[in-house]
């Protein structure tokens, strides 16, 4: 387990009541995902059958979400969307199984809200865990913050983005 999984799953494990993502990037590149959206662009196509796709992600989003955790992803992302969004899209049914809820934002309607500079997941309105990625997408490193007025920021701008997404069953690739 790398240093970000185990700052994930402590922060994920002693979550209360809701765990939020926000992601704005058009594409990731961190290291086994890399490899599975390579074979995805050449065809491969994830099967329906949890067996096969589950994984300790899952897993943890399944036991906060029996907890009573409430989890939302929001994703903004550019249209026509990259290569990149269609795998996340055609995946993120897997997500949905585990218990999150998702949504998604074209660009161009979040450009009055104030978002943050990076990706973040928002712990309990109050903790804070800055995905920070290199140019090419890869990760480079969590950074954990729990400034008040800064969580504050996260929420009102994860909150401002989940109110004008467009729930994942019923969001269209263009």
């Amino acid at each position: 387990m790398s240093r970000t999984d185990s700052a994930f799953t402590d922060l994920l494990a002693q979550a209360c009541h809701s765990a939020v993502h926000l992601e704005m990037r058009d594409s990731y590149g961190i290291g086994e995902e890399a490899a599975e959206f390579e074979r995805w662009r050449s065809g491969w196509r994830p099967e329906p059958n949890p067996e096969t796709w589950w994984n300790d992600f899952h897993t943890w989003v399944r036991d906060a979400k029996a907890r009573r955790v409430a989890l939302r992803r929001a994703r903004i992302v550019s249209e026509p969307v990259s290569d990149y969004i269609r795998y996340e899209h055609a995946c993120t049914y897997q997500n949905v199984a585990a218990g999150e809820s998702v949504r998604w934002l074209p660009r161009r309607k979040a450009s009055d809200i104030a978002l943050p500079g990076n990706d973040f997941w928002l712990f309990d309105g109050r903790v804070i865990m800055w995905n920070h990625f290199t140019g090419e997408g890869g990760s480079a490193g969590p950074e954990l913050d729990e400034r008040p007025e800064v969580a504050k920021l996260c929420a009102s701008a994860f909150d401002a983005v989940w109110e004008r997404a467009t729930p994942h069953e019923d969001y269209r690739i263009r």
